[in-house]
């Protein structure tokens, strides 16, 4: 039996209440772990990207401008674009969280981390990732980051978060995703054409830890659309 299979015996044994407490403490140790993280990014993107892929480039370039305007950089703890965003903060002395996932594959934690946090639920995760953001920053990945980006979006689309803004980096990655959702979505009435401005789509990194700073400071929010 290998051991997904025996995560899934025991999860299959273990009842509701017991689970329960087990995410209860999930969530009691990263609130405790995050309570002083001040101003914080959330950099997203594929666990793939190898140290020579162009984005991984840009994410660790990304991270140590972030680090040098004071904000400390949240990832999933784990390799590619997650292991960029954290070793750029790191090696510019900056405060570098990895909040890693419990993986059969594909997830060991970097070494570029002075904070980490590991969680056995991935919903756990994903609110500790933002509820500490002051902005998303989003990368090319594959489910995991479409799941992670849809789930900002509605958040802020219904108002059940305070808006934030979100960056997707790579216009030709995210071409066709956008195309799709003008084409399809905004033509078929399930979104609005402000709904496709709560968030910008960008090569050029170098701008955006001024641009999240106007987001906060001034009228405009920085150009994004916020839904009130």
């Amino acid at each position: 039996m290998t051991e997904t299979e025996k995560q899934y015996v025991i999860d299959a044994l273990a009842g509701d209440s017991w689970r329960m407490f087990r995410i209860m403490g999930e969530f009691a140790k990263g609130f405790e772990e995050m309570a002083d993280v001040g101003k914080a990014v959330t950099i997203y993107g594929s666990a793939r990207f190898t140290p020579e892929n162009e984005y991984y480039k840009k994410a660790e370039d990304l991270s140590k401008r972030l680090a040098a305007n004071g904000y400390t950089v949240i990832t999933g703890g784990g390799p590619g674009i997650m292991e960029a965003g954290n070793k750029g903060a790191f090696e510019s002395g900056g405060r570098s969280i990895g909040l890693n996932i419990s993986l059969p594959h594909e997830q060991d934690p970097n070494p570029y981390q002075t904070d980490e946090v590991s969680f056995r639920y991935f919903f756990v995760r994903e609110v500790l990732l933002m509820k500490y953001s002051t902005a998303f920053v989003i990368f090319p990945g594959g489910y995991g980051t479409l799941d992670e980006l849809t789930e900002a979006l509605t958040l802020i689309q219904t108002k059940k978060i305070k808006p934030f803004p979100v960056y997707l980096i790579g216009v030709d990655y995210w071409k066709g995703l956008i195309q799709w959702m003008r084409s399809t979505l905004l033509r078929e009435g399930t979104v609005s054409e402000a709904d496709l401005y709560l968030f910008k789509v960008l090569d050029d990194v170098s701008k955006i830890p001024e641009e999240i700073d106007n987001y906060y400071n001034t009228e405009n929010h920085g150009g994004f659309n916020l839904p009130w």
